[in-house]
């Protein structure tokens, strides 16, 4: 190890020794592998087993090289949905979902597991992936335990606290400091000023103004004001003020600036796709050139081992030549569109010190292990899928945590470039919080439901469930109502009392009122609306018999007559909204409280109506749906059990498959009506399923199961029947869907995983075709690299 251990390494592993799970939450770059590497080694030591998992197959592929270097190819397996090495190793590397699938299917690799290292484990919180690290921890042997590792979250004792209420005893480790300090910047046009007033310690408080901030450096603050362009006001009266014009400075001078500063090798976080692109081509069109002649001939060399298997034909198609050229410079970009041997080149050539600087999106912040000295962030807004977001604290430290490598550099640093809505002291609040709340995205599938209703029964799998992150946080939050709702509670008691009265019960009376005050209003809405449906509006309203009843009852009650009336019913009318209040408290405490169970109940209740559950077992369907984890498993159990993938030949089955799990970056879908053929009759089946299970999940109250969208089948039925890459992506574009040749490569990969769960799910021969499918499509680039 290339230095000594640190504190907080040394007390995860020896809490590990002791026999307890740990929790490690420590920055980027601050060595909580060391603790899932110990749990490895104590595995290999006592002849038992260690399962490493990590949220993306680029960090498996890298962490299964990096072990099998440290403990030989024979001790070291890789599962992917790409790839399957030694499989039965005592080591093995896989992503969580493999060891969340092979927990349902009881796989007899579990036998002799002592510890599941969980790389990554804040994954959790994500939206769409994050149920299966609960999952993992919830179903897990009570004898294995489990090594998390975190970035650093505000709520890492919640997070520890639960584990330890449903794994056993856990040790919490918790490490703020950075083993290489980071100074912040920011560059406002040419120019790099420090942010901060004095730059000291970066984790200290240092100098700061009357609230509290750190004071921002003052040059920084003349030079944002003379770089702010003036405001012009229009002719008209009333207009707001207009700026004149303002330009970014080009990257290529920002490039320069950090060469010439001594603060390459760099990762500049663009936060778009073309964005990367234009920054890269925007340096090699000003002459950028980061490398001398040794190092491009090592890169060069490079690049030959990762595109060697690829057609001529492809790289043509590729651009291959042009992104050569940026990385011969030492100037590359990292995105998901670009294709996975063109990453894998990149992440090579940037850890080997080749190239200098990587423009990136955000998915490298939690990817592979890409350190630089540097980290650059053009942007303090990025898109979130849905709308322009502005960047969290969280965030920020997990972009900026990859500054410093450690052993390397002696310090790391983080730049904000200035744009006009930026402010000084908006970075400041970004770089001086370190709030990372931790919130699960927990909740109950199709295919959990089938299974855990299946192996233990409904009232069983509801007591799992409630045992979940989700819940427990929940349930957390709903002790401040909980504790408002005793105090109502006490309030009401006083209220209650007060309405005694020596002449009757004056709630009684108060009652008496509203329920006359409630018939006098209907009765004259009654007549109101006669014109309409009268029959209607006669048989519900009250009678004048029944209101003269009522009017009589009150003024015969002894409380009528009391001096005290009028402020016995203001008592009353107030007991009377504490009680309404109270009740709908207790409804959203009692729904939160079994919120996880409910949502089960619905699910199961679902399933047994379409056939998929019966008396707490799985039926035959639902056996099928046990083995389909992608997001449309119930639309692709009930295809299977409709017939409508029989008869097709390989490229349409690649085609209908791909409509269950493409999904539009623009949000354009592609309806079936628009293929042809037995495919095109084929997909509209498949549209009038998911409308039947939409009304369902509408009638049960379940999240909707997305709509298909067969904006990618036109591609890979192309591909499937042996089209170049070039006509594949053009068949793309005819059917309205744009495609970079990196995301042509996921969804194919996507389609195979698909039909891999589909035909391993299916009765026999149900898909013939399906295997030849897998066979077509797994072919040229879609099976060249990892990824």
């Amino acid at each position: 190890m290339p230095f000594p251990l640190d504190r907080f390494q040394i007390d995860a592993c020896r809490a590990f020794e002791d026999g307890k799970s740990v929790l490690v939450c420590a920055p980027t770059g601050a060595g909580k592998t060391v603790v899932g590497e110990f749990a490895v080694a104590q595995a290999l030591a006592t002849g038992t087993k260690c399962f490493y998992t990590t949220p993306i197959k680029a960090l498996s592929n890298q962490k299964f090289a990096d072990l099998a270097d440290v403990y030989g190819a024979s001790s070291v397996g890789l599962v992917t949905g790409d790839s399957t090495v030694n499989s039965h190793a005592p080591i093995l590397v896989m992503t969580t979902e493999v060891l969340r699938n092979m927990l349902y299917a009881h796989s007899t690799d579990l036998v002799g597991l002592s510890a599941v290292v969980l790389d990554e484990v804040h994954y959790l919180a994500n939206k769409f992936r994050g149920a299966v690290w609960e999952e993992v921890i919830l179903h897990m042997p009570s004898d294995v335990r489990l090594v998390g590792l975190s970035a650093t979250v505000s709520n890492a004792e919640e997070f520890g606290d639960w584990i330890g209420t449903i794994r056993g005893e856990t040790a919490v480790i918790v490490d703020e400091v950075r083993p290489v300090p980071l100074w912040q910047h920011m560059l406002v046009g040419p120019r790099l000023f420090d942010l901060y007033a004095h730059q000291v310690d970066p984790a200290s408080t240092g100098e700061t103004d009357q609230g509290g901030r750190r004071r921002v450096n003052p040059a920084l603050q003349r030079a944002v004001a003379r770089a702010r362009p003036p405001e012009q006001h229009r002719p008209r009266r009333g207009k707001p003020p207009l700026r004149t014009s303002w330009r970014p400075t080009p990257r290529s001078v920002v490039v320069q600036n950090l060469d010439s500063a001594g603060l390459l090798p760099a990762i500049v976080f663009v936060f778009s796709r073309a964005g990367c692109d234009a920054a890269t081509a925007q340096c090699v069109r000003a002459g950028v050139r980061l490398t001398d002649a040794d190092e491009t001939a090592e890169i060069s060399q490079i690049i030959d081992e990762h595109t060697a298997d690829l057609p001529e034909a492809d790289l043509e198609t590729l651009d291959f030549w042009r992104w050569r050229s940026a990385w011969e410079r030492g100037v590359a970009a990292h995105h998901a569109g670009l294709l996975p041997a063109f990453k894998e080149t990149v992440e090579e050539l940037f850890t080997r010190g080749l190239v200098k600087v990587v423009f990136a999106t955000e998915t490298l912040a939690l990817g592979i292990n890409m350190p630089a000295r540097t980290v650059v962030l053009e942007r303090l807004v990025k898109f979130d899928g849905e709308n322009h977001v502005e960047v969290t604290p969280g965030e920020y430290t997990q972009l900026t945590g990859r500054a410093g490598r450690r052993g390397i550099d002696v310090e790391g640093h983080a730049v904000v470039t200035w744009s006009p809505e930026v402010d000084p002291y908006a970075i400041v609040g970004l770089a001086s919080t370190r709030t990372f709340q931790l919130k699960s995205s927990f909740g109950p599938t199709y295919n959990m439901v089938v299974n855990l209703v299946d192996q233990m029964g409904r009232r069983a799998a509801k007591t799992l469930l409630e045992q979940s992150f989700a819940q427990f946080q929940t349930n957390r939050a709903a002790v401040g109502p909980a504790r408002q709702l005793a105090s109502d509670e006490g309030h009401l008691a006083e209220l209650l009392d007060e309405l005694s009265c020596d002449r009757g019960n004056a709630r009684q009376y108060a009652e008496l009122l509203a329920r006359l005050s409630h018939a006098e209003k209907s009765a004259g809405s009654s007549r109101r609306s006669r014109r309409g449906d009268a029959g209607a509006a006669a048989s519900s309203a009250p009678t004048a018999a029944d209101i003269r009843a009522l009017s009589t009852a009150v003024r015969s009650h002894p409380v009528h007559q009391c001096p005290d009336r009028a402020a016995h019913l203001e008592v009353a009318h107030h007991a009377r909204r504490l009680e309404k209040h109270h009740t709908r408290i207790r409804a959203r405490l009692d729904n939160a409280r079994g919120s996880m169970g409910l949502a089960l109940e619905r699910i199961a209740d679902l399933l047994t109506e379409r056939g998929y559950l019966s008396d707490d077992a799985a039926t035959d369907a639902g056996r099928t749906l046990q083995r389909i984890w992608f997001d449309a498993d119930l639309l692709a159990a009930d295809c299977l059990s409709a017939g409508i993938w029989s008869g097709l030949g390989p490229g349409d089955i690649a085609a209908l498959a791909s409509g269950l799990v493409f999904e539009s970056r623009r949000g354009i879908r592609v309806p079936a009506r628009s293929l042809g053929g037995k495919l095109g009759v084929a997909a509209s089946e498949v549209e009038v399923l998911w409308e039947e299970i939409a009304a369902d999940e509408h009638r049960f109250g379940v999240p909707a199961t997305r709509r298909p969208d067969f904006g990618f089948a036109a591609a890979v039925a192309a591909w499937a029947r042996g089209a170049s890459l070039a006509d594949s992506l053009v068949a793309a574009e005819r059917a309205g869907t744009e495609l970079t040749a990196g995301d042509f490569v996921r969804w194919c990969r996507q389609v195979i995983d698909a039909l891999d769960q589909i035909s391993r799910a299916a009765p026999a021969d149900s898909i013939p075709g399906a295997e030849q499918a897998v066979s077509a499509i797994r072919r040229g680039v879609v099976a060249l690299g990892g990824g």
